[in-house]
């Protein structure tokens, strides 16, 4: 979700289990031809995103947990080509996006588009363990009294997706007609999105593009990697291209453009070539991974994940044509403050270093 455009659904595929169970599949997952065997609930952990272990064992103790049909406990080992089904009893809409008054910074609004710039930490959508609380929850608040929006309706709503901990510039269409024509601008790579980030160490040319298809890790379903093209039939194509906008001795300011837009295409992206996101802790941007091994630098470092405790990504640009009025619109956000402070932090120290 950086980040990308909705080329995937955000839940597997739905549909009802069987009318005498009175059960509805919420998720579905097919165990890898490659997987070596391993506890169904710390296969699912590394496959679901901010769910718990604990959580995940109680599922599979209601017997909500079912393998090629049949319920198991937490403790079967899932073999590959396993088909594992998440059931509960009741429809996936009944609890995918309730209004709630969670505070949203809007952009710009109009009857065909709403344009937000959203704060880390904050979810896009509803997903097994984030049922509630999230900016599409914010969203059906604010727009709770027009009676032609619907948030559970999938033709309408969110036209890309951003990362939990990204924060930045994000589109949402008001009416079917607007993300029609939104998606198939982000189809057609005919919008304009740029991103701005710190990452780990001194990129050595000013610019250059990255081209690698991305797809799940076999060895860890909650990661990204690159793969050679054609190697992976599940992987997608990929293209950013980055530009240097300042070097500040262990770590670079960087610009990302988005050619395609893949979940977590930036992060896997810069982590590739060498650079990882800094503190981007789901792959490995939380660890030191440039500099020196004195104390000191070792607590500056722990200074600076403490003043941006998220990786440091921001949408910082978003250009499109209007899907009503055919106006092209650009609009730019700042980085917000624990960005700035911490690479006001890093200019102090590379400046100590010249």
């Amino acid at each position: 979700m950086a980040d990308d455009f909705l080329d995937e659904p955000a839940l597997d595929e739905l549909g009802e289990v069987g009318e005498e169970q009175e059960f509805f599949e919420h998720f579905r997952f097919v165990v890898d031809k490659g997987q070596a065997m391993v506890r169904i609930d710390k296969y699912l952990v590394n496959c679901m995103s901010n769910t718990s272990r604990n959580r995940i064992q109680e599922a599979a103790d209601a017997g909500n947990i079912l393998v090629n049909g049949k319920p198991v406990k937490s403790n079967y080992k899932a073999k590959p080509m396993d088909i594992i089904s998440i059931v509960l009893a009741y429809p996936p809409s009944l609890f995918e996006i309730i209004p709630q008054d969670i505070p949203i910074k809007i952009v710009y609004e109009d009857e065909d588009i709403l344009l937000v710039n959203k704060q880390p930490n904050l979810v896009v959508h509803p997903g097994f363990g984030n049922f509630d609380g999230t900016l599409l929850n914010a969203i059906a608040y604010h727009l709770k009294d027009n009676a032609n929006f619907d948030p559970n309706d999938s033709r309408i709503g969110l036209v890309h997706r951003i990362d939990k901990d990204t924060s930045g510039l994000l589109l949402i269409a008001k009416t079917e007609e607007a993300k029609s024509n939104l998606g198939k601008q982000f189809f057609d790579k005919t919008t304009q999105r740029r991103y701005q980030a710190l990452v780990w160490g001194n990129v050595k040319e000013d610019e250059g593009t990255i081209i690698g298809a991305l797809a799940r890790d076999p060895r860890n379903r909650m990661l990204f990697t690159v793969f050679p093209e054609g190697e992976n039939p599940a992987a997608k194509h990929a293209v950013t291209h980055y530009k240097v906008l300042e070097r500040l001795g262990y770590v670079t300011l960087v610009e990302c453009r988005l050619e395609t837009g893949r979940t977590h295409q930036i992060r896997v992206h810069m982590k590739h070539i060498g650079h990882t996101i800094f503190n981007d802790e789901r792959y490995g941007g939380h660890d030191i991974l440039k500099g020196t091994t004195a104390t000191k630098y070792r607590q500056f470092v722990k200074n600076c994940f403490e003043i941006c405790p998220r990786q440091a990504l921001h949408a910082k640009t978003l250009g499109f044509v209007h899907p009503r009025t055919g106006e092209y619109m650009h609009f730019e956000s700042e980085l917000l403050e624990d960005m700035q402070h911490l690479i006001e932090k890093w200019r102090g120290y590379a400046s100590t270093m010249e």
